[in-house]
């Protein structure tokens, strides 16, 4: 069975020239986790919200999470991963404690909204962390360090910013390549 892709968006949600999105419409079996309504800090809602997506899939599962979405992904593997996870693309990975530019959340802010400390226990599915050599959000060292803490493969993506619209992305094939690998 083809395994359904779980888009994880970080917090600006969906985008629609982000690369996640022109991926889903790409992708045969996608299922996105839908933006908050409310508490849309809430990191406790946000992890609700996957496991409110995972609940709608049949079969595999790869997960495909960027920036915030990431951290996403590891809150809710340390509560108890609630089912089989075939692997997970954790693609430029947000920072949140370190400070971030303006126009994002403080870092007192995430703490009180249950984003601190990140978690650093050993995923419980193969992954694979993609990170920018110029991302505004992760210094390269911090983004390798949570690969190694997550037991994650550690790929180095170059100067591509945050992955992001802002940084020139709309589409990234080499999500694509990335997936394949954890099929």
């Amino acid at each position: 069975m083809t395994p359904t892709v779980l888009i994880v968006p970080g917090l600006r949600d969906h985008v629609p020239e982000h690369w996640q999105t022109l991926l889903a419409a790409k992708l045969p079996r996608v299922v996105s986790v839908a933006p908050l309504e409310q508490d849309k800090l809430s990191c406790a809602a946000r992890v609700d919200a996957i496991e409110r997506a995972l609940a709608t899939i049949e079969g595999p599962v790869i997960i495909v999470a960027h920036s915030a979405g990431a951290m996403m992904v590891a809150h809710w593997a340390a509560r108890g991963a609630s089912r089989e996870i075939l692997g997970a693309l954790l693609a430029a990975p947000a920072d949140l404690e370190t400070p971030m530019p303006a126009g994002y959340p403080a870092t007192d802010t995430l703490r009180d909204h249950g984003w601190l400390p990140i978690p650093r226990a050993t995923l419980p599915f193969p992954s694979i962390v993609a990170a920018s050599s110029n991302d505004p959000l992760t210094r390269l060292e911090r983004a390798r360090d949570l690969a190694q803490a997550w037991g994650s493969r550690f790929v180095e993506l170059g100067e591509v910013g945050h992955l992001n619209p802002a940084s020139g992305y709309g589409e990234w094939p080499q999500a694509e390549a990335l997936i394949r690998e954890l099929s």
